[in-house]
């Protein structure tokens, strides 16, 4: 992966979402055109919503407030417990996001066997496909080998690079490219 010198800012966005099981809705259509051109959130059945990792990225930003249905604010240790309701590797993931946003890339949700992220050079994101697909973990939990090798397999099948993003005990994002070795 190559990078890019920080995330192109956006502080024009100041978005009001409302907190629900599955992440954050956003209804006002300025925040959702604004938020959709910079690779965020998704429309399903005209709702358009952040996942978890993307809503706690623009509230530490500044760029998104989020409220509950009784109408209080939701602050960011808030909004985290929720998430890690729903994934006890939210911490690991959210961090990865934010160091691959930090960077300038575009990152989605994954898709299929053991991967979190597609990854989007800038620039690429809605005129070309995900070159990359990220596994997150933490340093010292173990990933079980079939976990690996189904992961390596599916993005194989995608014609995609895998790529483990390894959170070490200090909180940075180690990342290493997998792919399966051939003999001759």
């Amino acid at each position: 992966m190559s990078q890019t010198n920080g995330e192109a800012t956006c502080s024009e966005i100041k978005a009001r979402g409302l907190l629900t099981e599955k992440g954050v809705e956003i209804s006002e259509r300025g925040s959702i055109d604004a938020l959709s051109s910079r690779g965020y959130g998704t429309m399903l059945n005209d709702i358009f919503s952040l996942s978890f990792y993307e809503a706690l990225y623009l509230l530490d930003k500044e760029q998104l407030e989020i409220f509950d249905k009784s109408k209080k604010q939701t602050k960011f240790e808030t909004l985290l417990k929720r998430y890690q309701e729903k994934n006890e590797n939210a911490w690991v993931n959210y961090l990865v996001y934010r160091d691959l946003r930090t960077r300038g890339y575009v990152v989605r949700e994954g898709f299929g066997v053991g991967t979190d992220f597609r990854i989007y050079e800038r620039g690429t994101y809605g005129k070309d496909t995900a070159q990359y697909l990220v596994l997150s973990i933490q340093e010292g939990k173990p990933l079980p080998m079939q976990d690996l090798k189904n992961a390596v397999q599916h993005c194989q099948s995608q014609k995609k690079e895998l790529t483990i993003a390894v959170m070490n005990r200090r909180g940075e994002t180690v990342y290493y490219s997998v792919s399966p070795l051939t003999f001759k």
